[in-house]
């Protein structure tokens, strides 16, 4: 539908709001779309459906490199789905913008979950920047839970930024490890671990159970050094087999154990909507430099500006003020 010209907001939100799967494609495709037109559908789409979103549980997941996280989305949500759960799993990757990404390859290794009637997966569109792919990834997150979606899991595949912009959109954020202990905490930035209400150590079967324990006791002691991103949570440890589905229950009772933890105080609300108000800020800063990039005097000053302080005869705050002035107009009438 959003391919084919002209799209009807009203229409699609329905059928979306009555659990249509590939009225839900069509709605992602629909704000993944840089036409125009079809931003202004997908925004009136998503106005009609914002009082059915924010009733699902929203979680991050992060991983380092060849963790398993493919096996674990597969076990958890089949997990969820078996007891009655419906599961949408997104993908936010912005390293698809250089090479294509690895996402599609996520998809069929995960064959089990795909073929489940009560999950949905939707790998990130490649191409634009983190900030463009975040942005698509938080309305899709929006369309799934108006589609009747109560489980939302967001896979972060690129480090470091990405981290954050999924920590930003989601209720908890989960970080899987493998058994490599010290070696491999060395190799984890410490932004990432503070980001973490949940770290689990995957791969934890067979001869690697020992070596999953002593990991799960640094990665202990390595969270009691680090604050609490809030005093109503402290970051738990866990262990789990993917692969035989092991620890799953105890995972999940943990994430319902957050929930609870984080929604009495009314802490889980106000973070929200700090993350809404937070979104809006993005949105005006994209719009900001979207407009910028558009304007042709802009688009000829700034390569001279940058010139000039590439040579040291310009500060950077004057330069950009030169833009500013000229973009809004501030600086008419002082000639």
């Amino acid at each position: 539908m959003a391919d084919r010209g002209i799209v009807d907001p009203a229409a699609l939100a329905a059928r979306i709001r009555a659990g249509e799967r590939t009225a839900l494609a069509r709605g992602i495709t629909l704000v993944e779309s840089s036409r125009a037109d079809h931003q202004e559908a997908a925004q009136a789409m998503l106005t009609l459906l914002l009082p059915d979103t924010g009733k699902a549980v929203r979680l991050g997941l992060s991983g380092t490199p060849g963790v398993g996280k493919s096996t674990f989305i597969e076990a958890f949500g089949m997990f969820l789905t078996a007891r009655g759960h419906k599961v949408a799993v997104l993908a936010i990757d912005p390293s698809s913008t250089r090479t294509g990404g690895s996402i599609l390859g996520d998809k069929t290794r995960m064959e089990l979950l795909a073929r489940d009637p009560n999950a949905f997966i939707r790998p990130s569109p490649s191409g634009g920047t983190l900030g463009g792919v975040a942005r698509r990834t938080r309305e899709a997150m929006l369309l799934t839970e108006a589609a009747g979606f109560d489980v939302v899991l967001i896979e972060t595949v690129g480090v470091g930024q990405s981290e954050t912009a999924v920590a930003d959109m989601v209720d908890m954020f989960l970080l899987l490890l493998s058994p490599g202990g010290g070696d491999e905490l060395q190799g984890i930035k410490r932004g990432i671990m503070e980001l973490a209400d949940l770290v689990i150590v995957n791969k934890a079967d067979g001869d690697l159970i020992p070596a999953a324990k002593r990991a799960a006791m640094e990665y202990k002691s390595a969270l009691h050094l680090m604050r609490p991103k809030t005093s109503h949570w402290r970051p738990e440890v866990l262990l789990a087999s993917a692969l035989k589905n092991e620890g799953i229950a105890e995972i999940w009772a943990a994430v319902k154990a957050h929930r609870e933890a984080m929604s009495g105080p009314g802490e889980l609300a106000r973070q929200r909507a700090d993350q809404a108000a937070a979104w809006m800020w993005t949105e005006i800063r994209e719009g900001l430099f979207a407009s910028l990039k558009q304007n042709k005097d802009a688009a000829h000053l700034i390569p001279v500006l940058e010139a000039q302080v590439h040579a040291g005869t310009m500060t950077p705050t004057v330069a950009a003020r030169r833009v500013l002035e000229l973009v809004f107009g501030t600086d008419k009438g002082k000639d």
